[in-house]
């Protein structure tokens, strides 16, 4: 198990110790997972893009296809899986954010998907990073392309 003190500064210039700790560890999933997705050969692109319609945690590129990724960071404790908390809103505010990059980087025409991330703690460690491709499709009035 990896230790999530090598993802964040815990000293006193940091203001992390400031945040509620679902954000600390929201935070501490985010890298873990970009690390991992890096690893994987994915090609880091940007964190935590935000539109007046949604936010999209990581955006990479994963050869010919744009990969946009939902990342959910839990403690083992819990009775489901991270990716559960994706539900039908969520899933449109991740579309709505991406078709607003999509604007953003002049509507080229590249293949799209959106896949999610869980991040398992067991205290402060990671217990498991699961990457769950295409996690889910586009449907209508949503198709791209």
């Amino acid at each position: 198990m990896k230790s999530l003190r090598g993802f964040l500064k815990f000293d006193s210039e940091s203001n992390h110790s400031e945040k509620p700790i679902h954000l600390v560890r929201g935070e501490l999933g985010e890298k873990a997972a970009e690390k991992h997705l890096i690893s994987q050969g994915l090609i880091f692109l940007m964190r935590n893009f935000k539109s007046k319609r949604g936010e999209i945690d990581l955006i990479f590129r994963d050869d010919d296809c744009l990969v946009f990724i939902e990342v959910k960071t839990r403690s083992s404790g819990s009775w489901t899986r991270p990716a559960a908390a994706v539900n039908a809103e969520k899933k449109r505010k991740l579309t709505r954010a991406a078709f607003d990059y999509l604007t953003m980087i002049k509507r080229p025409q590249i293949k799209m998907r959106f896949d999610i991330v869980e991040v398992i703690l067991a205290g402060d460690q990671i217990q498991e990073i699961r990457h769950l491709p295409v996690a889910f499709n586009l449907t209508k009035p949503y198709r791209y392309g």
